[in-house]
């Protein structure tokens, strides 16, 4: 897998992650700790793909 088309499935990850946050935000049912780690993993992403990018 070449370095461009990586960077590009760890952005889709990442937007797909954004989605199940506010999903996740919006639901009545879904704990606090379930949405921390949604986003500790959204992080987690950013952070690799900014250094990937540069």
């Amino acid at each position: 897998m070449s370095l461009g088309s990586h960077l590009q499935e760890l952005k889709k990850k990442h937007a797909h992650l954004s989605e199940k946050v506010e999903q996740a935000q919006r639901s009545p049912g879904i704990d606090d700790l379930a949405i921390r780690e949604l986003k500790k993993e959204k992080l987690r992403l950013k952070e690799e793909i900014a250094r990937l990018d540069s």
